[in-house]
């Protein structure tokens, strides 16, 4: 138990004087969360540029809760010059342009940005919908009441920031255990171990100890800045289970370390393997970005990836060696 615990005291404190291994774990990873947590803030629904031509008496003669909730989705300007609004449609600096011919509206759109152009046209098409109604003097006999499902409280930062702290955290685990492995094969200090009473399940145990701490550490930090009303994360429900599942995503990452530093000769070439595996993981797991986007035979392929940790991790043992060769 002694040993066990000196082991992993020399690799926290190797860890604490590492500047190099402190910036790319803790502020590298925080760095992500500040800029997606203050470019997506808000979380809004992006607004669609429409160029009123002239008078248009059926926007104009909306409610006033009409016209709320029409600039909730339409960022609206105006110009006589009908030529000028199309081109601006043409160009992409808008993306429709809104004419009135009598009882006949004339909706000029780019298919270019075909998610644009069905956002206005599905809100014009409402509009004319809601008008015809109102002209026939009868009452709606259908309505419909939207509910979210989710937290009211969701915003971007709910999702960010588990995204990026699962990245912090292979990061933290990946490198470390690499980097560790590497450095103390090339010191000799493995081959000293093997002539001390040390035994090898206190060496890995003591690195298993340090990856977890490191990894609690950025969990706290993580949720302690992202709670900064700047931000608004907001822990709800079951938030603690998140623990569990770090703790198993540490071991998994680190399977990989062990892989890079087994097979690396230096420092520099355990960070270029980390690298290459852990990076496009943490796109293809969505850290960044959503995978539902991604192609489908992607999304068929990520599936294989949760076995990655029994598998790296037998590999790790079996090319693992005490010396260089």
């Amino acid at each position: 138990m002694t040993s066990f615990l000196a082991l992993a005291r020399a690799m926290l404190l190797g860890y604490r004087r590492d500047r190099t291994a402190l910036f790319f774990t803790l502020l590298f990873p925080l760095i992500f969360l500040v800029i997606f947590g203050g470019l997506f803030k808000s979380g809004g629904i992006p607004k669609s540029s429409v160029v009123l031509v002239g008078s248009v008496p059926l926007v104009e003669q909306l409610p006033a809760d009409g016209h709320g909730q029409l600039d909730q989705v339409l960022k609206i300007s105006r110009t006589d010059d009908v030529n000028a609004a199309i081109a601006k449609v043409r160009s992409g600096d808008a993306a429709a342009a809104i004419e009135q011919h009598g009882n006949q509206l004339v909706v000029h759109y780019s298919q270019a940005d075909a998610t644009a152009a069905g956002t206005v046209r599905g809100v014009v098409e409402s509009l004319v919908q809601s008008a015809n109604l109102a002209a026939s003097g009868q009452p709606p006999r259908f309505s419909v009441q939207a509910e979210q499902v989710e937290d009211k409280a969701l915003k971007p930062i709910q999702y960010f920031t588990p995204g990026i702290l699962g990245y912090a955290i292979a990061i933290g685990a990946t490198f470390g255990a690499a980097a560790t492995l590497v450095t103390w094969r090339q010191k000799k200090i493995l081959r000293r171990l093997t002539l001390s009473p040390v035994k090898v399940p206190a060496v890995i145990g003591a690195r298993i100890v340090v990856a977890v701490g490191i990894a609690l550490v950025q969990m706290v930090i993580f949720i302690a800045i992202a709670s900064l009303p700047y931000f608004g994360l907001k822990l709800s429900h079951s938030w603690w289970m998140a623990i569990p599942l770090i703790l198993c995503g540490t071991l998994a990452f680190m399977s990989i370390g062990l892989l890079a530093g087994a097979k690396a000769k230096s420092t520099e070439a355990a960070s270029a393997i980390a690298n290459l595996i852990t990076i496009p993981m943490a796109f293809l797991s969505g850290s960044f970005f959503p995978i539902e986007g991604a192609p489908g035979w992607i999304q068929g392929k990520m599936g294989i990836l949760l076995g990655f940790a029994l598998v790296l991790g037998g590999i790790a043992a079996w090319l693992f060696r005490w010396d260089d060769v």
